[in-house]
């Protein structure tokens, strides 16, 4: 079904969509199709990316029950190196590269 629908376009809006139409080489119709076409998907993707009240009181419940979490000294220094810092552990890496060599030079 074709349907006309007549627009009160700004004139440098439509000198744009103009522009478009001829650089891709489409009718104004066509041009203006597809930039709405583009246009509604952007501006769903915005609505979609959205929390809404449940989603929003979800997360917010969720981060306030992590945030009661005691601090637990296992868990805690999983993956750090003994000493000071990592910047000491850094240093130290640092420190022994290169590795000696395994057989002798020459």
């Amino acid at each position: 079904m074709t349907e006309n629908i007549v627009l009160n376009i700004d004139p440098l809006l439509l000198a744009r969509i103009r522009r478009m139409a001829t650089a891709k080489g489409w009718t104004e119709q066509q041009a203006l199709a597809h930039l709405l076409e583009h246009g509604l998907f952007a501006c769903e993707a915005e609505l979609a990316a959205r929390f809404d009240d449940s989603d929003a009181d979800a997360l917010k419940a969720a981060i306030a029950a992590l945030e009661q979490i005691q601090d637990d000294p296992g868990f805690a220094s999983i993956g750090r190196i003994e000493g000071n810092s990592a910047i000491d552990a850094t240093e130290a890496a640092a420190a022994a590269w290169p590795p000696a060599p395994t057989h002798p030079a020459g």
